[in-house]
Formats: structure tokens, C-alpha cells, sequence
């Protein structure tokens, strides 16, 4: 008898065990998730630190400021706000100080240092920042640039514009550098964050295959939990790419990598949409187990398909190979849901002859739109990808 089945005669663990090894398996989560961010972010505090140090010098030698402060606070600011934008953000980074520094020179003259008035200034600079349409950056920067004129500065009018420039030098080096000295390596962060969020999520795919062939509730559930706890990693994602692009346009040093990137990046989108129509898939095949729909076994079997051609394709997209396997088991996958779906009654008068419920029927069609996206990411135009699907999944209609 194999050894999982003697093992079956064992007593369950007790709940003090059950505890230690959720609290096992949580700490380890911890750990590689840490491990994970470190190694993604890491270069972010090498760019931070070579920025604060010349913008530091910078303003103290050239600047005549005695205490730069805002040099190298806006140059570690530009730095922290690599993942994404880096533009926009310099320009809300320099815009809020401008902002900040307008309002707490022309206030501490007249109030004086406090609490009260600190509090005040605060308030007042992020209400012009409002008023600007500013973004969180801008708002961010404003209140906080307020702050250290209140406290940190005597109130004179005089070094509004030295400070003012300060700020302008340390947001340049921490532009410079994030973009011309130390860049980021586009392809490599994009993969970084992508690779997790695909992996995690054909397991999660072939763990609710399986629960539906047992129609388990509960598994189908955590599956839909885990995909919903992928929602942070999948914004760090989307920033991620606007970084990577943002970079080749700007970093000479990564100019070469423009055509590549750009053919990874736009797969690397539209997997990422399918990701999406799998959650909706999950939320509405469990909501088809709590109905007791019937859930014909051609579906779990396409799910499984799905999750082995997101595997064949990103290897397809990282070694630039002919994704014609991928594409195959994409539509062998939607012709699985045609036939779990039914057949379409010849008559239009008559009932379709549907082996799903409700929920079923809009899971089905979820699963034609992640087919789709995921056929438009192995190179595919969208027109392209939608008629094949279309004929696949109604192959008696194109007869």
C-alpha cells in the first residue's frame, strides 16, 4: 500500500499542531515574500544613496547652503518613485516643494513657530496643492516641505528661491541618476515581477481544476482567495512596465533594448489580463458548486490546458521561439468549454441545449476572453485572436 494511504489511518494533528504549522507555513511566506521584494528593489537603495550624496555636496558646496536639506531629500524622493512615472512624479516632487516653501514663507513670518501653526501651514499647503489638481506626490511633497519650513527653518523670506533651487538640483541628480547612472534593467525587473504572479497563478489554476472535479467548495474558495491576494503584486506589475518603458525611451545606456522590450512588454500585458478574466473564472465557478450547478468534466480539463499554455507560452515570449504549441493548447482549451457548454439548439426558437448553469455559462465566456487575451499576447493581433476563438468555440456556425 503506498505510503500516503498507511499514513491515512493516522490520527488528525491536534490544533496546537495545526497552529504551529500554520504559523510555520506563514513565516516562510514572510521570509520569501521579504526575500522577494529585496531582491526586486534592492538597486533602489544603491540609486538612493548615490543621489543624496552628491546632491548633498552639491548644495553645500555650490549652492552656499549650509544645510542642504532638500537637495538630497527630493533626490532620494525621485529615486523612491522609480517604479512608475519618473517624469510626472519629478515634476509633482518640484512642484510640491515650490508649493510648501511658497506657503510656509509666507505664513511663519506672520504666526511664528508652533504647533498650532505648524498644523495650519499644513493644512493650507495641501489646499493649494489641491487646488492644482495635484497628484499624491505633489500633496505628499507640499506637506511635508510646509513641515520643515515650520520647523526646521527660522522664518525669512529671503531663501525662498536658494531652497527653491536646492530642491530643483537634488530632483535633477536623483533624475540623472535613476535614469543615466544606474538604470534600472528593464527586461530583468519586468520578469521579476511578472514571473511570481504567473506562477502563483497556474498553480492556483490546476489546484481549481482539481477542486472542481471533487466540487469542493471550500478548495475553490482559498483558490479564489489566493488569486485575490495577487492584487498588490499585479499594480507593482503595471508599475513595473511603465518603469521599463519609461527607462528605454530615456536611459541611453538601455536604448538598444527598445524593440525587445516592447514585444515583451505588450505579452507581458495581456497575460496579465488574463490573469483577471481567471480570478472572474474562479469567483464564478464556485458560485456555480454553491448553486449545484453541474460542471461537465471537459472543464476542469480545459482549465488544467489553460494553465499548461501559459506555461509553454512565456517560455515561448522569453526565448523569442514560435508560440504555434501555446496557441494549439489555448484553443484545444476553448473547444474543451464549447463541448462542456453544449450544443447550440439549430432552431432559434428552441432552447440551447446547455450542460451549464448560469454561473457556468458566464465562467465559459470569461474563459473565451482569457483565451483571447492570451492569444493576443503570443503575437497575435486582436482581430486575429477573437475570430479564431470564435470559430473554435462555435465551430458548427462557420461550417
Amino acid at each position: 500500500m503506498p505510503a500516503k494511504q498507511e499514513s491515512s489511518g493516522d490520527p488528525d494533528p491536534s490544533p496546537a499542531d495545526r497552529a504551529l504549522a500554520g504559523l510555520r507555513d506563514r513565516l516562510g511566506y514572510g521570509v520569501r515574500s521579504r526575500a522577494w521584494r529585496l531582491r526586486l528593489n534592492g538597486l533602489l537603495a544603491v540609486q538612493a544613496g548615490i543621489a543624496a550624496s552628491p546632491a548633498w555636496f552639491v548644495g553645500y558646496q555650490f549652492l552656499d547652503n549650509s544645510a542642504p536639506v532638500f537637495a538630497p531629500t527630493t533626490a532620494v524622493g525621485i529615486v523612491a518613485a522609480s517604479m512608475g512615472s519618473r517624469l510626472r512624479r519629478t515634476v509633482e516632487l518640484l512642484v510640491g516643494v515650490v508649493l510648501g516653501l511658497a506657503v510656509g514663507d509666507t505664513l511663519m513670518p506672520l504666526f511664528g513657530i508652533g504647533a498650532w501653526q505648524t498644523g495650519v501651514v499644513v493644512v493650507l499647503a495641501i489646499i493649494v496643492a489641491l487646488l492644482f489638481k495635484g497628484g499624491g506626490s505633489l500633496l505628499t511633497q507640499a506637506g511635508a516641505t510646509a513641515v520643515l519650513i515650520a520647523t526646521l527653518e527660522p522664518p525669512v523670506r529671503d531663501l525662498s528661491v536658494p531652497r527653491f533651487v536646492d530642491a530643483a538640483v537634488g530632483g535633477l541628480i536623483g533624475l540623472a541618476v535613476g535614469l543615466l547612472v544606474v538604470p534600472i534593467h528593464p527586461q530583468r525587473t519586468v520578469r521579476r515581477l511578472a514571473e511570481p504572479v504567473i506562477d502563483s497563478t497556474m498553480t492556483a489554476l490546476h489546484d481549481l481544476a482539481a477542486a472542481l472535479r471533487l466540487r469542493d467548495i471550500a478548495a475553490t474558495e482559498r483558490v479564489l482567495g489566493k488569486l485575490r491576494e495577487l492584487t498588490p503584486r499585479l499594480g507593482a506589475l503595471d508599475e513595473g512596465l511603465n518603469a521599463a518603458q519609461e527607462v528605454t525611451r530615456l536611459a541611453p545606456l538601455r536604448w538598444r533594448e527598445r524593440a525587445s522590450l516592447a514585444f515583451y512588454t505588450e505579452a507581458v500585458r495581456h497575460m496579465e489580463r488574463s490573469l483577471y478574466s481567471c480570478r472572474s473564472i474562479t469567483r464564478r465557478l464556485t458560485r456555480a458548486l454553491r448553486d449545484d450547478e453541474p460542471i461537465p468534466e471537459e472543464f476542469p480539463e480545459a482549465i488544467d490546458l489553460l494553465a499548461v499554455s501559459v506555461q509553454t507560452l512565456r517560455c515561448a515570449i522569453r526565448t523569442r521561439a514560435d508560440p504555434g504549441e501555446a496557441r494549439q493548447q489555448i484553443l484545444t482549451a476553448v473547444e474543451l468549454v464549447g463541448k462542456a457548454q453544449g450544443e447550440v439548439a439549430p432552431d432559434p426558437n428552441r432552447l440551447h441545449a446547455h450542460r451549464l448553469g448560469y454561473s457556468g455559462m458566464v465562467a465559459a465566456g470569461e474563459f473565451r476572453t482569457a483565451a483571447n487575451d492570451l492569444l493576443i499576447a503570443s503575437g497575435l493581433d486582436a482581430d486575429a485572436a477573437a475570430l479564431l476563438v470564435r470559430r473554435t468555440a462555435e465551430p458548427d456556425e462557420w461550417d
